[in-house]
């Protein structure tokens, strides 16, 4: 199985940036994850639009965009500009996912959407053939550093059989509270990448640390 890692960067260091994408560019990792948060969707604020052109003119990864915000429809086009690569929306902050979806993919970017914690993987059974991405939140969205919700397990398990069922390609990813002491766990469940913001960044050596997580 190919298992993919995303070092979210809400967890880097801001004050060397530069520093911290270099190391990831230099490290075994697929992607970048950016966490988009509004303050209104989740209770925090994270970075926007400039902080992503920054980091994508640093970047050698994909960026893989995770949008923690409301009336995503409203962004789609200016984060496609700004670099992304890969675009999540929330499922709960769609009315309209299935258009939300044709959006993403019509601007060239593969369309992810996510769960939060409470929301059955059953709700995406009608897209789940139209999505390259389907993200499992296993901690409550909006602050780095929680702990590993352990129901989250039975949901990836949930989101793979629901894969295979349908005959979907979309890869299971699996973001919040992942460490090396839970990610093989994480991985037989069921996923395909791992997003892991704290853990990367606050380990000794963080390009050792991620090319563990992918070879666990």
């Amino acid at each position: 199985m190919n298992r993919l890692v995303s070092p979210s960067i809400l967890s880097a260091d801001f004050g060397n940036l530069h520093k911290e994408i270099d190391m990831l560019n230099n490290s075994c990792a697929d992607w970048i994850h950016l966490d988009i948060m509004d303050g209104v969707f989740v209770p925090n604020i994270s970075f926007g639009l400039p902080v992503v052109k920054s980091i994508s003119r640093l970047a050698a990864k994909p960026l893989d965009v995770h949008l923690m915000i409301v009336d995503p429809e409203k962004y789609a086009d200016r984060f496609c500009k700004a670099g992304a690569s890969i675009l999540t929306v929330q499922y709960e902050a769609c009315v309209h996912l299935h258009g939300m979806i044709q959006q993403i993919k019509s601007l060239g970017m593969k369309a992810g959407v996510s769960l939060n914690p409470h929301t059955p993987v059953s709700s995406v059974e009608n897209i789940i053939n139209d999505i390259d991405i389907l993200l499992i939140m296993s901690v409550n969205p909006g602050f780095g550093g929680q702990m590993f919700i352990p129901k989250s397990l039975d949901k990836i398990r949930q989101a793979k059989e629901l894969t295979v069922q349908a005959g979907s390609s979309a890869l299971i990813e699996v973001d919040g509270g992942i460490y090396l002491e839970n990610a093989g766990e994480i991985y037989s469940a069921g996923a395909d990448v791992l997003v892991s913001g704290n853990a990367v960044f606050s380990a000794p050596n963080p390009k050792s640390y991620i090319e563990k997580l992918k070879h666990i």
